[in-house]
């Protein structure tokens, strides 16, 4: 069994605020004694290879390595491209939609002090949903929203959702446009720039940001931001790195 203080230690000369580093360990943690997740079709091939990888870093000296090596476990759980059926990519090209891109770990690090018992957290563009499974392991709250095009997508996301033994009530899948799902009894919303500003696609982010016009308390965490132009005033943004941009009401 790989500790807390031995990953701790590993990670000793990481750069980041104490806070996230121990969310990192609690992940690390996690994985490690996860056993491999159900896979009836094959989503997973290199799961075992990338687990030994991780495994063996966490035994060893070499922190970047550690990290390295899980965040290639956690991306292959993620799986970088949602299975949509022909149907569901035209209608993504339509839109000016992206296929499925895993948000990295950041956001999950980040998001300790915006979500509480009582949140409603939502994914827009969740693919098979680890990040908000993950979100409510680490912060549990009264429901996740994992909202994605690809049913199949969701399907395994369900199977992740047991895997870790996150109750069925906490959980709500949507297998929706994200254009037709609006931002209602939300207070804490992930989105991974889910369409281009263009055509369709401005309109959607114009409807949602009108729909936040009427909420209170909102956070939003927003990978290569393109909703931010659209917010009402009352949303101010209080972090950016290049990559993912946070606004509160």
């Amino acid at each position: 069994m790989i500790s807390a203080a031995r990953l701790t230690e590993l990670l000793a000369d990481d750069e980041r605020h104490p806070s996230e580093r121990a969310r990192l360990v609690r992940l690390m943690e996690l994985f490690a004694g996860l056993p491999a997740p159900p896979d009836p079709d094959g989503d997973f091939p290199r799961y075992d290879e990338l687990k030994g990888r991780f495994m063996g870093a966490a035994v060893g000296d070499d922190g970047d390595r550690l990290e390295e090596t899980f965040l290639e476990l956690y991306a292959h759980v993620h799986m970088h491209e949602a299975p949509y059926t022909t149907a569901e990519r035209r209608r993504m090209d339509e839109t000016g939609g992206y296929w499925c891109h895993a948000g990295g770990i950041s956001p999950i690090l980040k998001a300790g002090p915006w979500l509480h018992a009582g949140s409603v957290s939502a994914d827009y563009g969740a693919g098979n949903g680890l990040q908000g499974l993950l979100f409510q392991i680490l912060d549990p709250h009264r429901k996740t929203i994992q909202i994605d095009i690809s049913s199949r997508a969701l399907d395994i996301g369900r199977r992740l959702q047991g895997w870790l033994g996150i109750p069925d009530e906490r959980v709500e899948w949507i297998a929706a446009d994200v254009l037709d799902v609006p931002p209602r009894g939300m207070d804490f919303i992930y989105l991974y720039r889910p369409v281009r500003p263009e055509g369709e696609g401005r309109r959607f982010y114009e409807r949602f940001a009108a729909e936040l016009t009427k909420a209170r308390g909102v956070t939003i965490f927003s990978i290569a931001d393109c909703l931010g132009p659209f917010l009402p005033p009352g949303f101010e943004e209080f972090y950016s790195d290049g990559h993912l941009t946070c606004f509160r009401s």
